[in-house]
């Protein structure tokens, strides 16, 4: 594609940029049945409950959704399409990602904080495992499944916070609904959802089996405070 890439700050330009390299590859792809993975994300589907691999895209929830929606219709264009919906925490050395913005922020403020009685849940998968399935999901996934790169269904974040605490010698403190976002600044809004997911059809249909750390296990490894 020509132009301007879109700002890594601009959202919505991000999602037609999304949609722009989707259907742009899928015409190339059409009546091929060639593989096409799509990375997607568990974070923005139904929040407060375990969700799976049959929980289907609602763009009326999360709007990079729809670019989901769209590249399911390649199936009926002779795509092997298919997702990865990766948890909102893929961890591991190298991550720049939420992990390490809440070390930062503990850093800074002095306190590693949760939001509330930090009973929301992150589901999280290492780095390496997540690829893995990419893999799997290039090789052998069937036309249009969905398919999700968790490790961890869900851990509490008052827990990430109290590790993040004791490694860098800070208290764990909770922050209010109201406080979050000035506290943790664009992380705010995501640090309070509480997004457990399964993996289990996944396991059962790809044999796809996670073997690096857990998120709690990575943060004990100490390289996120180096």
């Amino acid at each position: 594609m020509r132009g301007t890439p879109p700002s890594t700050n601009n959202f919505e330009a991000s999602v037609r940029a999304d949609q722009q390299a989707i259907q742009a590859m899928g015409e190339v792809l059409e009546g091929s049945n060639w593989p096409f993975v799509v990375a997607s994300g568990t974070l923005g589907l139904k929040p407060g409950r375990v969700v799976t691999e049959e929980d289907p895209y609602d763009a009326k929830v999360n709007p990079r959704a729809a670019n989901a929606v769209t590249a399911l219709g390649l199936k009926e264009r002779g795509v092997r399409v298919s997702f990865v919906r990766l948890s909102p925490t893929v961890h591991g050395k190298g991550d720049h990602g939420f992990l390490k913005r809440l070390v930062e922020v503990a850093r800074e403020k002095q306190v590693s904080g949760f939001i509330g009685d930090g009973a929301s849940r992150w589901n999280a998968v290492h780095r390496l495992d997540a690829a893995s399935l990419f893999r799997l999901a290039f090789e052998k996934a069937p036309a249009g499944a969905i398919l999700h790169a968790v490790g961890d269904e869900g851990v509490a974040s008052r827990k990430i916070a109290e590790v993040i605490g004791s490694k860098l010698g800070v208290p764990p403190a909770s922050i209010s609904p109201e406080a979050a976002a000035a506290h943790f600044g664009w992380l705010g809004r995501f640090f309070a959802i509480d997004q457990p997911a399964s993996s289990a059809l996944t396991r059962e249909r790809m044999g796809w089996i996670p073997t690096h750390p857990g998120l709690i296990e990575d943060l004990e490894a100490g390289h996120y405070f180096d």
